[in-house]
């Protein structure tokens, strides 16, 4: 990856896989933008004791977040399954640490959105999606969402919706994501790529 060059940020968390997986599908969209590239990085789960026990880099998967990566970012995705309707501790705890970035605004007007899984149809995708972007909003951050031309929204039976993709990934078995999710995944981060471009 060429460092002149302006990259949207997929952060996600992801536990079993699959927002993982959305991540990826994300950024092949974002990857679609001329001139724009893509850095996909995650978060380390939270610990429940007050030492930092987990190396600086994952053994498997995207590398962890800095805050740099925000700071240079052209574009920003966030990701997280839904915990009560709302994003994960460890993203959440990721982003309350921006603070700095917050006061000196520098995310302010760059285009932002969110993706999300979900063990149950009805788990709160929407819910997690709204409130995952709050902070985004107060970052002065441009929400990006799904328009209703994409038409594996409107023909989806599963996950997919106009606040960002989402995905069912079932209580049991984990479902795969469809071909409509891959659809709007790839969409959404192709949009988000193009209004990074516009507005960088």
């Amino acid at each position: 990856m060429s460092s002149d060059k302006p990259y949207v940020l997929v952060l996600y968390y992801s536990r079993t896989g699959q927002t993982a997986e959305m991540a990826t599908l994300i950024g092949r969209g974002v990857s679609r933008v001329n001139g724009m590239e893509v850095r996909i990085r995650t978060v380390p789960p939270v610990s429940p004791d007050t030492e930092s026990s987990l190396a600086p880099v994952p053994d498997s998967g995207a590398p962890y977040a800095s805050k740099d990566d925000l700071r240079g970012c052209a574009g920003l995705a966030i990701g997280s399954p839904t915990r009560f309707g709302n994003m994960a501790a460890p993203l959440k705890h990721f982003l309350d640490n921006t603070g700095d970035l917050w006061l000196n605004g520098t995310l302010s007007g760059k285009p932002a959105g969110a993706f999300t899984s979900t063990g149950s149809l009805h788990g709160g995708q929407e819910a997690t999606l709204l409130s995952m972007m709050l902070p985004l909003l107060h970052h002065g951050m441009v929400l990006c969402g799904v328009p209703y031309s994409e038409a594996a929204l409107n023909e989806t039976s599963s996950g997919g919706t106009p606040y960002g993709p989402s995905h069912w990934a079932g209580t049991g078995e984990q479902q795969p994501l469809t071909s409509h999710e891959k659809t709007v995944c790839q969409s959404f981060g192709e949009r988000l790529g193009t209004l990074a471009r516009k507005l960088g």
